[in-house]
């Protein structure tokens, strides 16, 4: 089986991270009340949770939370006080939402600092290859 290589800025390509945000919702439970894929440059999703937070996750720096002020699909989310959780880029959905608590209670791997994993004009790095893993889950 080779390895299928996805074009850079094609719908297929801007879908990818979609994949992976729809299982850290999943694993989010009932604390989102909504979510939706941001603009791209980097491509970005954002997760609105209970009590006026939000999750943002971009291709370059990972996961951040922070109090959500504004942001659409077409505008990039923006955040207060936003903390970022750490673990690179695609770390488990399912260890998301520890990262979260972590996070709000200032402890763990969550920083002020924003990490820059990669670029996202980086396209043939292996991060696509990674996100890819997640088609899988398109269903979900």
């Amino acid at each position: 089986m080779g390895v299928k290589h996805v074009e850079p800025y094609t719908e297929e390509w801007r879908r990818q991270p979609a994949f992976y945000v729809s299982r850290v919702v999943q694993a989010m439970g009932a604390e989102v009340t909504d979510w939706w894929e941001g603009p791209c440059d980097p491509r970005a999703a954002t997760i609105l949770l209970t009590g006026g937070d939000a999750l943002v996750w971009d291709e370059e720096s990972g996961w951040r939370r922070g109090r959500y002020v504004s942001g659409d699909h077409d505008r990039c989310t923006v955040l207060a006080d936003s903390r970022y959780l750490g673990g690179g880029l695609l770390p488990s959905p399912d260890r998301v939402p520890a990262a979260v608590a972590d996070a709000l209670a200032g402890v763990g791997n969550s920083t002020a600092w924003r990490p820059c994993y990669r670029s996202y004009r980086h396209y043939r790095d292996g991060f696509d290859l990674a996100l890819n893993g997640y088609l899988a889950y398109a269903d979900v």
